[in-house]
């Protein structure tokens, strides 16, 4: 039902177009009549043929202009060596900044993924025990290597018996930087890799620069070596030129955001794993206190 309204919507338009072009066809003015006089005025040959052979050819002013296409790899083989080098070193750059921020996206989904799988089996009831027993072997995630670093130097602390009451502190210290170096370690490998997209963020425009200089000299040199300035001379160097401060904007502007976006990501994971680091020594250090007092 639908199909047929829509079409006989459609039948109308059309017919109220067409009834609308043959309006307008029968209200076309007619072209006022030409006298005998003006016909015969117009009709009348030239006095005088013209001499030599007529030039039938289109000039340049009325032919129109040329349209031809710019290519990208026509831009880099026609382009100064130097600025196919700009060209090759932010495309490498471009492609491994995208090769990073692919693999950063994955990998800080996956942490997220096992942190909160982590966390459940944490505050199920589990004792530290079974819980060490099940990480201690392939601690994974970042939450899994603080958990059994802890929970390792809380081993060693008890190897040869309970410790005195005085010994207690340095048991809290010892475990609170076995987490934090754990923590510094951790963080420091999800954020590898990131300097390189601070770099390409930071450098690129100005490596792109640098070609669209050199593009520029170089259409300044065809001016002064052909003694022209039109266009046609001109526009090669000025369209490299153009083109590699588009590469080094190709390769900035996703490598900035990028970088930004990551870097908080990893700053609000370290600040989770940070947080769970001061419950769990909470805990070990409440422990601590139950054992001291018997």
């Amino acid at each position: 039902m639908n199909v047929k309204r829509t079409a006989a919507v459609i039948a109308a338009a059309l017919a109220i177009l067409l009834t609308a072009g043959t309006a307008d066809a029968q209200r076309t003015p007619r072209a006022a009549p030409v006298s005998q006089d003006a016909q015969t005025q117009e009709l009348a040959p030239p006095s005088a043929a013209p001499a030599g052979t007529v030039d039938v050819q289109p000039t340049a002013a009325n032919s129109g202009p040329e349209v031809s296409g710019i290519s990208i790899v026509n831009l880099f083989l026609h382009a100064d060596w130097i600025v196919k080098i700009v060209f090759v070193l932010l495309l490498l750059a471009s492609l491994w900044s995208w090769a990073i921020i692919i693999s950063k996206w994955f990998a800080i989904g996956a942490l997220k993924r096992r942190a909160d799988r982590f966390e459940k089996v944490f505050w199920s009831g589990l004792s530290l025990d079974e819980l060490y027993q099940q990480f201690a072997q392939r601690p994974d995630h970042p939450f899994a290597a603080v958990f059994t670093s802890a929970l390792r130097e809380w081993r060693r602390a008890f190897e040869g018996g309970s410790p005195r009451e005085t010994l207690l502190p340095g048991v809290k210290d010892r475990i609170d930087k076995a987490m934090n170096v754990t923590i510094q370690r951790e963080t420091d490998s999800i954020e590898r890799q990131l300097g390189f997209l601070a770099t390409v963020g930071a450098t690129a425009p100005f490596v792109g620069l640098f070609g669209t200089v050199w593009g520029i000299m170089n259409s300044f040199s065809s001016i002064a070596a052909r003694h022209d300035t039109t266009l046609a001379v001109v526009a090669p160097g000025i369209a490299e030129a153009l083109f590699a401060t588009a590469m080094g904007l190709l390769a900035a502007i996703p490598a900035v955001i990028f970088y930004n976006k990551f870097v908080n990501e990893i700053g609000r994971y370290t600040g989770r794993l940070e947080g769970f680091a001061d419950e769990f020594s909470a805990i070990l250090s409440r422990q601590l206190d139950e054992k001291a007092l018997r």
